[in-house]
């Protein structure tokens, strides 16, 4: 039976003083990929925020926020669990880190390597495997601030995946990468997939999202819309009303890419 990993009730969340969730609810389930699509400021970010504990919802009757069954979470525990990609984590490396030392601070959890973080050789070996399996080899001992959008992405990737996590969540990760490394990181979303690692995409890029997530929440002003199959969503009406201007929707290979209707 597919578990649940994500559980909103009636949730209402801030961010500073501004209410970003009210009155909130969604159920998201290991072995189903999902893609939460909306406008910038619908709330997309500050989703992922609760569902890493950086945010907390108001505590109220009847309001609940469960992640793998639980009210409360062993943060270290959830990093095994869960592995996360976003732009707010690549903003935070320094440019000298070394890709090799990127992965590797996913076993801690930390930004980089500090001096008390040595690794293990088992974590090495594990680094080393993970690096050649995305391609990443060569640039183990380059600095990250030489590293271009989509290198870095693929770095943050493995990084992510040091513990084989059963959920791996991903924020924007086409944001700024050119067609080939967009290419290369979408086909690299679609071989884990296939392999079993659920996907969370976070996204409000439609040509983001691969053919093996075939459930799509829509969220706007920080409401759920929509919920239901890519295939009735992801249509001329439902995304013409999401980004309130009037589009047309090209499917070819399993993608789909959205124009200006005529």
């Amino acid at each position: 039976m597919p578990e649940p990993y994500f559980e909103l009730q009636a949730v209402t969340a801030y961010r500073g003083r501004r209410p970003v969730f009210e009155n909130l609810s969604l159920r998201l389930c290991t072995g189903e990929h999902t893609v939460i699509l909306g406008p910038n400021g619908s709330g997309k970010s500050s989703l992922i925020k609760l569902l890493s504990r950086e945010i907390y919802p108001v505590v109220q009757p009847g309001s609940w926020l469960r992640i793998f069954g639980r009210d409360t979470v062993n943060l270290w525990a959830l990093r095994h669990r869960i592995g996360l990609v976003s732009p707010d984590l690549q903003a935070h490396y320094r440019p000298g880190v070394r890709g090799e030392d990127v992965v590797l601070s996913g076993f801690f959890g930390s930004v980089g390597l500090g001096r008390s973080q040595q690794p293990s050789d088992s974590q090495r070996q594990r680094v080393a495997e993970l690096m050649a399996q995305l391609g990443l080899s060569a640039l183990a001992q380059r600095p990250f601030g030489e590293l271009s959008d989509g290198q870095r992405r693929r770095l943050l990737l493995a990084r992510a995946l040091v513990h084989d996590p059963d959920v791996l969540v991903l924020d924007e990760p086409t944001n700024g990468l050119d067609l080939k490394a967009r290419h290369q990181l979408l086909a690299l979303l679609r071989q884990l997939a296939q392999r079993g690692t659920t996907l969370l995409l976070v996204t409000h890029q439609i040509e983001a999202i691969v053919p093996e997530i075939r459930r799509c929440v829509l969220l706007r002003g920080g409401q759920v819309v929509g919920d239901g199959a890519v295939e009735e969503l992801l249509e001329a009406g439902p995304l013409s009303a999401l980004f309130d201007t009037p589009l047309q929707v090209v499917s070819v290979g399993g993608f789909r890419q959205v124009l200006p209707a005529a």
